[in-house]
């Protein structure tokens, strides 16, 4: 889908997904160089991210960014708490926008750009409790938006199945269970076309979303 992006200045971003137990790491300039980089951290990833992110941005500079994506969940809580807040702070202390962008939109523009696919993406993720979270999305007309048909929710298995089942056009049906983080990549050429559009969130617009209580009460 990078052919897409409208290439309108030589700029680096940068984005991060920490969702899974997982780190994916992407930097790009959206011409001609784009890097990114997967590692399954497991429980050490709160300790060594700030490492991989010092070798990985290498050798660009903090200050050769203009904003930051970070993949706001669904996803583990920990581990999607961390991204988001790592993101946050560099974002203001950079002072530069910080865009949360949905672990499953990015699932979605994966997809398409796979099979340049034109019909709406469904995507379905497992949640706690036996429940299932679901968001449905479709390219834009003119291909510079990723639109959110059925924003993420969380649903009951049998819910989700009716809404399917009721949905009125042509979908693909996408289940997000593993290797997540390979999809650094989507989160920040979806960051890129918000940035596009002009938009320029503030740090403190990143929240992340964890569907459900991250505690049974």
């Amino acid at each position: 889908m990078t052919t897409q992006l409208e290439i309108k200045s030589q700029i680096y971003a940068l984005s991060l997904h920490t969702t899974t137990p997982e780190l994916g790491l992407s930097i790009s300039n959206f011409a001609d160089e784009t890097r990114s980089q997967v590692w399954n951290l497991g429980r050490d990833l709160s300790s060594y991210i700030h490492q991989y992110l010092l070798e990985f941005v290498a050798p660009q500079t903090w200050s050769d960014l203009a904003f930051i994506a970070v993949a706001k969940g669904p996803g583990g809580y920990t581990g999607t708490r961390i991204g988001v807040v790592i993101a946050r702070t560099l974002g203001q202390q950079l002072n530069i926008p910080v865009f949360g962008i949905s672990t499953m939109a990015a699932v979605a523009w994966q997809e398409i750009g796979k099979s340049q696919q034109t019909k709406a993406i469904a995507v379905e993720m497992p949640a706690q409790r036996g429940q299932i979270f679901g968001g449905i999305y479709q390219l834009s007309t003119d291909g510079i938006e990723l639109i959110p048909l059925l924003p993420d929710t969380v649903l009951t298995p049998q819910a989700w199945q009716e809404t399917l089942a009721n949905w009125q056009s042509e979908y693909q049906l996408v289940e997000a269970k593993s290797s997540l983080a390979t999809t650094v990549t989507s989160v920040l050429q979806l960051a890129y076309l918000e940035w596009q559009q002009g938009k320029r969130p503030n740090w403190s617009e990143a929240l992340p979303y964890y569907g459900q209580h991250p505690v049974d009460i």
